[in-house]
């Protein structure tokens, strides 16, 4: 399955600035995907991180990777519009850089589950080299009604 900047925002709650996957390539619910970021000089983490020679912050690849597992996860018709939410972050390494006019692959293998939590494997490469690597643990949780 691939999903469009549309469909992704079908799936996920997030919107700009914070929407950080602009296709999703490959998706297996409950199973895997891999998505791409076109990183832009326009992004607007960029005006503060650093304007001197911009790099997108770590933090930012990391939330763009649990971005691309949530889409793995919350695309299983049983988790249609619900939220995956951070319950930790283990062994994240950065390896290079992620400079703009670099094109993030995220990938994100969902590992483990236990109810609503779950345990995802992550990497984000950038020309086949991994710029970040990490495992995720997610919790799904419903959507608070207004």
């Amino acid at each position: 399955m691939q999903l469009n900047f549309d469909e992704i925002m079908e799936i996920l709650p997030h919107r700009y600035p914070f929407l950080l996957v602009d296709r999703i390539v490959e998706c297996e619910p409950g199973r895997s995907a891999t998505g791409r970021k076109c990183v832009s000089g326009n992004e607007q983490f960029f005006c503060g991180h650093f304007p001197q020679k911009k790099v997108m912050p770590g933090v930012l690849i990391i939330e763009a990777l649990a971005q691309v597992g949530a889409v793995a996860i919350l695309s299983e018709p049983e988790n249609r519009g619900k939220l995956a939410l951070f319950g930790g972050i283990r062994s994240a390494r950065f390896r290079r850089q992620v400079v703009p006019g670099d094109v993030l692959e995220l990938r994100c293998e969902l590992i483990a589950r236990r109810g609503p939590v779950g345990v995802g494997k992550a990497v984000a490469t950038v020309d086949g080299k991994p710029a970040a690597t990490c495992e995720l643990t997610f919790v799904i949780d419903e959507v608070a009604k207004p």
